[in-house]
């Protein structure tokens, strides 16, 4: 007899979808529920031929496709845990990545076959590869030949699937995801959006990143709503053309994409498509921005707070103002002896927050406890109870007596040069008398560098003396993670390149 508290992650995602409802979206290719359930169930009967063994890990290596999300799912059903990893990163820092989470099998594609074998040849414990991605490969022949099984059902805090950190911070972390995590991921979508089965999810972002895996693949699944997939890297122009052939009702974006789809002039091409909710999440979301989309496509964005621990937006904001407040299902609390007039840590917890990181006591005894999660971002608490965004702690600098969040002086001058800026960042670096001052990168629209730093001077001028950046610098590009968030770590290098005399 089963023990009331087992489960499958990979059966509970796709228990609710009507058989004859389309649930998967690539390119040409549609999936109905029913034959993305037998094709799971194949796909498992495949990694338990291949001998996958209850607990070991299979990454999945490959652009985002309907047979990913097969062998993605296929594999937790048989009760191993899925990795999904960025196919575009190099191989210097996918080996660490395939050493340190000891992959028993990594599903790739035929491109990617000759380096990855060249790539695994140095290790010790070499992974398996699974070759996929076409009907005639050896994978597809296994799943055809092998028979349907039963989900392997596992404890609920078991592990069912890995998630790598972004990265903006340092080296990524391996956070360890259990099966419960399929229970609510559609709480957000489905109590905020109004996410029904009849919707359609696309996110620009891949499947490997947290933000689109958890929000519109599993949530998707979860509501019986249809997911539609590509296997191209997000353009402004990709966007557009992804829009006008799967018909989305709710799209999931990063900021970064939003402010570039504004400047290429696609966001006004988007409005009278269909689209009935934007989501933005990934990075704090520029008032800037969040005005010149409702402007352009008739739309606000509802703008998302989530991590590679929670999987799922926990806060999330309506209003223009980006203050947060909870999404159903999601508790907050607060550090007791915490001054409320200062920006602080919170704790988090849902039916999604991870069970903590693999290999990392320092960071786990610091992020998790008794099923809470902290982040190391910062929050302001309003006399409301709704919360500001502050950045991360190490954002949080004190300046001429004055505590100052580097996000707020970025908010305040996107604001202030508008649709002139592409993006800027704001960071604290050491001054010539030891103190800390504010340091203002810049990449200005292109043919607007002129206004741009017009706009900026002023914004500038206007903002408290404490808050004003003591350099600007203007630059071609700001460095940003395959995920689109900003590279914060490699800015302070930028400012020490820009303050060096060119020989």
């Amino acid at each position: 007899m089963a023990h009331p508290h087992t489960m499958n992650a990979a059966q509970t995602l796709l228990e609710a979808g009507a058989d004859q409802a389309i649930a998967l979206e690539c390119g040409d290719e549609r999936l109905r529920y029913d034959a993305l359930r037998q094709r799971v169930r194949r796909a498992a009967g495949a990694w338990l031929a291949l001998g996958l063994q209850r607990g070991q890990r299979v990454a999945v290596f490959a652009p985002d496709s309907i047979d990913w999300v097969v062998a993605y799912l296929g594999a937790i059903w048989a009760g191993g845990v899925s990795v999904g990893i960025n196919p575009q990163i190099g191989l210097a820092e996918l080996a660490p990545i395939l050493d340190e989470s000891e992959v028993r099998f990594v599903w790739c594609e035929a491109d990617s076959t000759a380096a990855l074998s060249g790539l695994l040849a140095g290790m010790a414990a070499a992974p398996t590869l699974v070759l996929g991605g076409s009907a005639q490969s050896p994978w597809s022949k296994l799943v055809g030949q092998t028979g349907e099984v039963d989900p392997v059902l596992r404890d609920d805090d078991a592990p069912a699937l890995w998630i790598g950190t972004s990265g903006t911070t340092g080296v990524p972390k391996g956070v360890v995801h259990a099966q419960r995590v399929a229970g609510q991921p559609h709480a957000f979508a489905s109590g905020v959006l109004g996410l029904s089965a009849s919707d359609r999810l696309y996110a620009s972002s891949k499947l490997f990143f947290a933000y689109a895996l958890g929000n519109s693949l599993f949530a998707g699944l979860r509501a019986g709503a249809t997911v539609i997939l590509d296997r191209q890297w997000p353009q402004p122009e990709r966007v557009l053309a992804m829009v006008r052939q799967h018909r989305p009702t709710i799209v999931f974006c990063v900021p970064t994409l939003y402010s570039r789809m504004l400047q290429a002039g696609v966001a006004r091409q988007l409005a009278g498509q269909g689209i009935g909710q934007f989501v933005s999440a990934g990075e704090s979301l520029p008032a800037a921005v969040g005005s010149a989309w409702r402007e352009a496509t008739g739309l606000g964005i509802v703008s998302g707070y989530g991590t590679s621990e929670t999987l799922c937006l926990m806060l999330y904001s309506q209003n223009d103002q980006g203050l947060l407040q909870p999404t159903p299902g999601t508790q907050v609390r607060f550090a007791p002896d915490a001054d409320p007039g200062l920006p602080q840590r919170i704790w988090l917890r849902s039916g999604t927050v991870a069970l903590g990181y693999w290999k990392r006591p320092q960071a786990q005894a610091d992020g998790f406890q008794d099923g809470w999660y902290c982040p190391g971002d910062m929050f302001l608490r309003r006399d409301d109870g709704r919360l500001e965004f502050a950045g991360r702690s190490d954002d949080l600098l004190k300046i001429s007596g004055r505590w100052v969040s580097t996000l707020w002086v970025e908010q305040a001058l996107s604001l202030a040069a508008g649709p002139s800026v592409l993006q800027l960042a704001c960071i604290g670096v050491p001054s010539e008398d030891g103190l800390t001052a504010l340091c203002l990168l810049v990449q200005a629209a292109a043919g607007q560098q002129a206004v741009a730093a017009e706009l900026i001077a002023a914004g500038i001028e206007a903002l408290p003396t404490y808050r004003r950046p003591a350099w600007v610098h203007w630059v071609d590009a700001l460095p940003l993670t395959a995920t689109g968030k900003l590279q914060r770590e490699r800015l302070k290098a930028m400012h020490q390149a820009a303050l060096t005399p060119v020989p």
